[in-house]
């Protein structure tokens, strides 16, 4: 693995939101997920669970 490093002036570099908008949707949705994985393993721990169990019925 080669290490790059960009050394770029601190007032010249682009905010997170206009790389993030220059990204297509699914890859957004892509981050996201992948952030929402991490913070709900890290909250709940890998095992999921169903909160409760709900019984459908339909009425007439």
């Amino acid at each position: 693995m080669e290490k790059i490093v960009n050394i770029v002036n601190k007032n010249s570099k682009k905010s997170d939101a206009e790389y993030w908008r220059s990204q297509p949707w699914e890859k957004r949705l892509e981050a996201l997920e992948s952030i929402r994985k991490e913070y709900n393993d890290w909250k709940y721990g890998t095992e999921r669970k169903f909160q409760r169990v709900l019984k459908i019925i339909k009425r007439t």
